[in-house]
């Protein structure tokens, strides 16, 4: 079903380049766009550029954040936007006013543009795309794939007509998928530990006959072998591509993971709303120490927090941006994608 036993994850906010998505393809991997945070005009420009230099060699994705509207706690934002408001003046910005945005990320308009355009594969995160979305990207070719991170979740997805499943441990870095328990694996046991990546990837294809893709904290070829032992075909990775010479991180982000692995600042990672108001995975830092009981409110946090964290990275200050990064951090190194790539495994 997939050209490789190796993804290279989407990473939105930058990392996920045309360019680190091509270099994987050159070097045997399938690389997804990070469709996330970007309109359909900016998704069109970037798959011109990369067709241009794939030059139809190599297949590739799209992963697109699928409309999924959870209840809001107008208090608690409010609340919320009470206590960052000495961040916004510790970093000389103003914080919006509160309003509830939209949650489709231009949905529609990309949803079409990839039926137009199509692409081989198009993954799902945060939700599920209507059966009839499904039925038009499947009419253009395209395979479909959604991200889960329990067995109700993926059941959901069998439902709707998908062809194959991203199963993804908590120990991911960046956003959780989870749609139905947006808290994720880890809290659906009353705080006791859940299952480790094979496990999950283990119970989920026992139980649904769908391919799997197992992500999160894949970082090294016993990682991968794991994964693909429990019952997945490929292994999907992110963060061990942070530092890709290809990819688009930005510099404060990068000199941060390069920190954090030389032990020389930020002790590990830990999962946190204080940036989006959706569970995500990031070096802990002082903002999320901070704003540990930050409440639920995706997207909308993520818009109060922007200019803080836009002007914490231009003030060179890591300690209230999003850094993004999993368990397996301190695998990340600075090199060519392909050189990444064989540290896991994949050889020509």
């Amino acid at each position: 079903m997939f050209p490789s036993p190796l993804i290279v994850a989407p990473m939105a906010g930058g990392p996920s380049t045309p360019e680190l998505v091509a270099a994987a393809g050159r070097a045997g991997a399938l690389g997804f766009l990070a469709a996330g945070y970007r309109s359909a005009e900016n998704l069109a420009g970037q798959l011109q550029q990369l067709k241009k230099l794939n030059d139809g060699r190599a297949e590739f994705g799209v992963n697109l954040f699928a409309p999924n509207q959870q209840p809001v706690d107008l208090d608690a934002l409010r609340k919320y936007r009470e206590r960052l408001l000495p961040e916004a003046e510790r970093y000389g910005v103003d914080i919006p006013k509160l309003r509830l945005y939209p949650d489709d990320d231009d949905w529609h308009a990309k949803i079409d543009l990839l039926i137009t355009s199509p692409v081989p594969y198009v993954s799902f995160t945060f939700g599920l795309p209507q059966p009839t979305t499904i039925a038009g990207l499947h009419t253009a070719g395209t395979l479909t794939i959604a991200t889960v991170t329990d067995a109700a979740e993926a059941g959901a997805a069998v439902d709707a007509g998908i062809d194959a499943l991203i199963v993804q441990h908590s120990a991911a870095g960046g956003h959780s998928g989870a749609f139905l328990n947006p808290g994720g694996q880890a809290d659906s046991r009353a705080g006791l530990p859940g299952p480790n990546l094979p496990e999950l990837v283990a119970r989920i294809s026992a139980e649904y006959r769908l391919p799997v893709i197992a992500a999160g904290g894949i970082a090294g070829t016993d990682d991968v072998a794991a994964a693909l032992h429990a019952g997945s075909i490929a292994a999907q990775a992110g963060t061990v591509f942070l530092l890709a010479e290809e990819a688009g991180t930005q510099p404060m982000h990068r000199e941060a993971l390069q920190q954090a692995i030389a032990g020389e600042r930020f002790q590990g990672t830990a999962r946190t709303r204080a940036f989006s108001g959706r569970w995500a995975r990031g070096l802990e830092n002082r903002f999320m120490r901070d704003n540990a009981q930050a409440p639920a409110g995706y997207p909308h946090i993520h818009y109060l927090t922007a200019p803080i964290r836009a002007a914490a990275a231009a003030a060179g200050d890591p300690e209230a941006m999003s850094l993004w990064a999993g368990e397996g951090f301190r695998s990340t190194r600075r090199a060519p994608i392909a050189d990444i790539l064989a540290q896991l495994g994949l050889r020509l």
